[in-house]
């Protein structure tokens, strides 16, 4: 008789099965907090994977009217977990509205951080307008820490006497600094001492600051990567980054054609400058796209992309003259001819594109994955036909302006769930899968569905789900 072999047991592994090692690069795919805390909760292992996650990063910040939920509190009780944490966001308010009731909190809090010893960001958020004695406080706190990263957002002037504190700090590789009164900060007399590291950069008021000082202060920062400014010369920026020539992301404003017009003569010195970084993001914030000489920003923008390898364009234009905004066909061309090859995403809000356009640049750019922008058309097919030559676009944003295509006739403007079913499941848009059309966005994913009673096998269905789009001007 012959024994016929038993079929092997499958069973679900379970928690304590997983290894170790794979756990912590798993959770960290999370980025809810309530995650975190969910898979803390599962075994003793996941624990262990959790912990560090869930108290990376901690801010401050109140969550209730009533109740202040300051993590310092736990770190007191707990002090082992303060070895995990790397960034903190500290809430001048707090500080202040809650001492009735909490009258220990600033001096708990800075007990707690001082146990942070591998707190390597600080963000300091008040938007009252009193003194900074407590940021002084905290800055004395956080100074024997390997702090790389401070970002200071205050309604007040920070003082000389904050001021002097920050510029003592070294070693830094990200600096954010956004100022609503005083004079603007521009890191006059700290520059010089954060040459070697410094290589992240967000000024958030240059208005009124000689553009001499601006570039000076600028050039002392050879290593910056990514910068960051509002308010400064629009003239003065090519200069800028003649200095900055690792610089691959630029967030910068277009003031306006006659403020360019005074500052002209900066630019024009005895010997041509040197190369400019070769930009991989750029962001232009502008108001200033008007009939009063819109070619000058067009001009100005290609001239701080000379180089290769553009891959983000964003514009955004805070104007109302929307029937003004438009961009020049030689534009997109100059941009086709260097940038042709690398850029994915070009994003210019409500600036607006005929549908020759976005052909063009469906065609021109064969690795464009993000078109925002707005159009007038007659119909959806219209919208379709234009973007047929872009294989890689993942997100297709548009405002719409619908257009009769007869005289004294209606325009057929419904864009509806089936359109952005159909768009996205055409052969020409294989990873098209987010689509706006006004304020409705339109997402598309694939979902498992387990198999019904009697089936045999799970199923793969396409789902689209229409949700109110996100602000248009969220950064």
């Amino acid at each position: 008789m012959i024994r016929r072999p038993k079929p092997p047991i499958f069973r679900r592994p379970l928690a304590q099965d997983l290894p170790y090692d794979i756990l912590p690069p798993i959770l960290a795919q999370l980025s809810d907090r309530k995650d975190w805390h969910a898979c803390a909760l599962v075994s003793k292992v996941f624990n262990r994977a959790a912990t560090p996650l869930l108290y990376r990063t901690l801010d401050s910040r109140v969550v209730s009217k009533s109740i202040v939920h300051h993590p310092s509190a736990t770190l007191l009780k707990r002090p082992d977990l303060a070895q995990y944490v790397r960034h903190v966001t500290e809430t001048g308010g707090v500080h202040r509205v809650s001492l009735v009731r909490y009258p220990h909190i600033t001096e708990d809090t800075l007990k707690a951080l001082a146990l942070c010893k591998n707190l390597e960001s600080m963000i300091w958020i008040d938007d009252s307008s009193t003194s900074h004695t407590i940021l002084l406080s905290f800055l004395a706190v956080v100074r024997p820490h390997p702090l790389r990263e401070i970002t200071i957002r205050t309604h007040s002037d920070l003082g000389e006497v904050v001021w002097s504190e920050l510029t003592t700090l070294t070693g830094l590789r990200k600096i954010s600094i956004w100022c609503m009164e005083g004079p603007p900060r521009v890191l006059q007399g700290w520059s010089e001492f954060l040459g070697n590291t410094l290589t992240h950069l967000e000024l958030g008021r240059c208005s009124g600051v000689p553009p001499t000082i601006l570039i000076s202060v600028l050039s002392q920062l050879p290593k910056l990567k990514d910068l960051r400014l509002k308010g400064a010369p629009a003239t003065a920026i090519p200069t800028i980054l003649t200095y900055l020539l690792n610089l691959r992301s630029l967030d910068t404003e277009y003031p306006g054609a006659h403020y360019a017009r005074a500052n002209r003569s900066i630019m024009n010195g005895p010997l041509p400058p040197p190369p400019l970084p070769a930009l991989r993001r750029l962001t232009v914030r502008t108001s200033s796209i008007d009939s009063l000489g819109p070619q000058k920003l067009w001009s100005w923008i290609r001239e701080l992309v000379p180089q290769p390898g553009l891959e983000t364009f964003k514009l955004h234009a805070f104007t109302t003259n929307l029937s003004n905004t438009t961009i020049p066909r030689w534009f997109i061309l100059d941009l086709v001819r260097v940038h042709g090859n690398t850029l994915k995403h070009f994003m210019v809000g409500d600036t607006q594109l005929t549908l020759e356009d976005i052909a063009c640049l469906c065609s021109m750019f064969p690795n464009l994955e993000t078109l925002v922008c707005s159009v007038a058309s007659p119909d959806v097919e219209s919208i379709v036909n234009s973007i047929s030559k872009a294989s890689n676009l993942r997100t297709l944003r548009l405002q719409v302006q619908w257009i009769p295509k007869y005289h004294g006739t209606n325009p057929l403007h419904q864009f509806t769930l089936e359109h952005a079913r159909d768009l996205m499941l055409r052969n020409e848009h294989p990873r098209l899968r987010v689509i706006a059309f006004g304020f409705t966005l339109y997402t598309g994913k694939w979902i498992l569905l387990e198999p019904q009673e009697g089936d045999q096998q799970s199923t793969l269905e396409f789902q689209v789900l229409a949700d109110v789009a996100e602000d248009k001007w969220q950064i």
